[in-house]
């Protein structure tokens, strides 16, 4: 059997990245495909030595540095990757890798780790970011967009069966696309990320600073709580802002960006990290818990998939239900008052639910029970809704 794994670009190693690195490992005989790739040397290693195959858009001026104004090029450039040689196609999509071209006797296994956001429920919060509210390159990025939904919901057609990294993104994918998905959670390196029952005096936020993580909001929450100690880990173009919320804040630290060993280390010792963002799933949610570290986040997204709230039994955090300082302050006096209830141990047996090889086990399962299925005439390409898989829920810890 031959096996095509699709990404959309490499430019570095991120959370969809990671989950093409699963893949690779699953199915080590796939060939790899992608719009570009223009990753650094230092950070190849998960390819495993393979060398993609890319588009036009590889080789278009400027396309090293900003590929990303190819955008509207993308959905053509995808579509003349030639695959036809290929009996199992996987895409991991979070632009137009699902839109590769597969014929009948193909079966096409979209991994989604959203819906284009900016094109679809997020389009007005990007332009006002952008500022392309107005003007001809306001009105320009519209058409282009309104362009993008109309291509990005006729390619989800394309594909045979979907598989979405939480119950809050197979909710966009219904909404956007009309598609029925199933849920299997994203591959999370646990084992990077060791138990710790002791911990110090301090919250953590550690995130890549920009706007929709909101990370002034929990700077904001934190000046109101001058007795809470607050550390910020992260860069990024929003660092201006959220140094202007910490100004004059002495209970609040900002470590700008930290390495690999000292992120682990601060991980692993705070009393509590803080997550404000809306996320899809939220890698570092699940990197805090394995680490014995419960987490207080915004209770819309993928952290209703990963954190286990009161009244569960051994609970390992909390939500807050709207992106406000006066919720996050809630939210974190709420923990204080019963922080005994969250045990480190339990914190560490949530994360193990989605671990790398369970996320493996899970899409080699789903594969293979669809070949199976093919094989045998019980499945037809094409079917846009499949019956729940308890299998495939199950070795993902889907709930």
């Amino acid at each position: 059997m031959k096996v095509a794994i699709v990404h959309e670009w490499l430019d570095t190693y991120a959370g969809s990245e990671r989950v093409v690195e699963a893949l690779l490992e699953a199915w080590p005989e796939a060939d790899l495909f992608a719009v570009c790739d223009f990753l650094p040397q230092d950070q190849r290693g998960f390819l495993k030595g393979k060398v993609p195959r890319t588009t036009f858009i590889q080789r278009l001026p400027f396309a090293r540095r900003r590929f990303r104004w190819y955008l509207g090029l993308m959905p053509l450039a995808i579509e003349q990757l030639d695959l036809s040689g290929y009996d199992l196609v996987l895409s991991s999509n979070h632009a137009v890798a699902k839109g590769v071209l597969t014929g009948p006797g193909q079966l096409h296994v979209s991994y989604v780790h959203s819906p284009m956001r900016y094109a679809w429920d997020l389009q007005h919060q990007y332009l006002r970011q952008a500022g392309l509210e107005r003007g001809l390159k306001g009105a320009w990025t519209r058409w282009l967009l309104h362009r993008l939904r109309l291509w990005d919901r006729a390619s989800a057609a394309g594909v045979d069966v979907i598989v979405a990294n939480s119950h809050y993104i197979a909710a966009r994918i219904r909404k956007a696309w009309r598609r029925d998905s199933l849920v299997i959670h994203p591959p999370v390196d646990v084992e990077r990320f060791a138990l710790r029952r002791d911990k110090e005096a301090f919250y953590l936020v550690a995130s890549r600073l920009v706007p929709y993580k909101r990370v002034e909001l929990v700077v904001e929450a934190f000046r109101r709580m001058p007795s809470r100690r607050l550390v910020v880990v992260g860069d990024g173009p929003s660092e201006a802002l959220v140094r202007a919320a910490a100004a004059g804040a002495p209970n609040i630290t900002l470590r700008g960006r930290v390495d690999g060993a000292e992120l682990v280390r601060l991980t692993g010792a705070a009393r509590a990290c803080v997550f404000a963002a809306e996320e899809d799933f939220g890698i570092a949610t699940v990197e805090a818990q394995a680490c014995g570290t419960p987490v207080i986040a915004f209770g819309r997204g993928g952290a209703r998939d990963i954190l286990r709230p009161p009244p569960a039994e051994a609970p390992t955090g909390l939500l807050f239900p709207e992106q406000s300082a006066e919720a996050i302050v809630a939210a974190v006096e709420a923990f204080e008052a019963d922080a005994a209830a969250f045990d480190p141990e339990a914190c560490r047996r949530n994360a193990l639910r989605f671990s790398r090889e369970r996320f493996r086990t899970a899409m080699r399962s789903l594969v293979d029970s669809l070949l199976a299925e093919r094989a045998g005439g019980r499945w037809q390409e094409g079917d846009a809704v499949l019956p729940d898989r308890g299998d495939a829920r199950q070795d993902a810890g889907a709930h």
